[in-house]
């Protein structure tokens, strides 16, 4: 069979986050069934349907592609390529009504992330990337910021769903980041984060215990809008990791240095 193109493939791509999205963005005023599958950690009927209706949408266009999904609807292909979705990045912020949330599909060819997008439906902006191509928010070529000093940068950062019952719950180095930054932020949507710091609206990102879904899409669009991945120790990135640091590269290494203050 022949394979599809990378345009195809993202033109595909960018038309099902739309789709998903508008169906959030539709329902995000309803009264939602809201599921605990940890103490903070929650799933809504939206997040199931968004998923339904992304997964549906790649089976029906590429039927031996993989696909991997959060809630679990993901289904195995007889091809090479994967997708990797996250049907609502930001449910905690969803379920509350606080206007932060996206919809993230990647595309993993022979274990290499190869295309991303990240689309925010309330402000229908769309982030995407191709690997070697640069990345883009709606069609609009983006790039990192230029900021070289931790003391001027905005950075942002998130929670482990295990906060309340793990030492390892990035409190320690929130602390100390408050003291060196010009300012944090916390806004709940890594995919988000990921997309903003690329567009240089952040200067640095860092996170621990994120899943694949959550970074794939986003880490290749901050790679293609000249960012810089890598774990704690400046150690290469991979999706499958449990740690983060993304950055516009010139304040990469400031950033290794506080992460590293206490040797964790």
């Amino acid at each position: 069979m022949e394979q599809p193109s990378l345009d195809e493939l993202l033109d595909f791509a960018r038309e099902t986050a739309r789709m998903a999205g508008a169906l959030l963005r539709e329902k995000a005023h309803h009264r939602h069934r809201v599921e605990h599958k940890g103490v903070v950690n929650l799933v809504t009927e939206m997040d199931r349907l968004s998923e339904q209706t992304i997964v549906q949408a790649i089976h029906a266009a590429y039927p031996d592609h993989h696909v991997q999904a959060e809630e679990g609807t993901g289904r195995e292909g007889s091809g090479v390529m994967r997708w990797i979705v996250d049907p609502l990045d930001g449910t905690t912020n969803y379920a509350h009504g606080y206007p932060c949330y996206s919809v993230s599909l990647a595309l993993e060819r022979k274990n290499r992330i190869d295309l991303g997008v990240v689309y925010d439906p309330l402000r229908e902006e769309l982030f995407e990337a191709v690997r070697g191509k640069g990345a883009r928010l709606n069609g609009r070529t983006i790039g990192v910021s230029d900021t070289d000093r931790l003391t001027d940068s905005l950075l942002v950062t998130g929670f482990p769903y295990d906060i309340r019952t793990s030492a390892d719950n990035n409190l320690n180095h929130f602390a100390r980041f408050s003291l060196q930054a010009q300012g944090i932020r916390r806004d709940g949507s890594a995919a988000l984060d990921l997309c903003y710091l690329a567009a240089g609206r952040f200067d640095g990102f860092w996170e621990m215990k994120l899943s694949p879904w959550d970074v794939a899409a986003g880490a290749l669009i901050v790679s293609e809008a000249g960012g810089r991945l890598s774990d704690f120790a400046g150690g290469p990135f991979h999706i499958d990791g449990r740690q983060l640091i993304a950055s516009n590269g010139r304040i990469h290494e400031q950033m290794i240095a506080v992460l590293q203050e206490e040797g964790t």
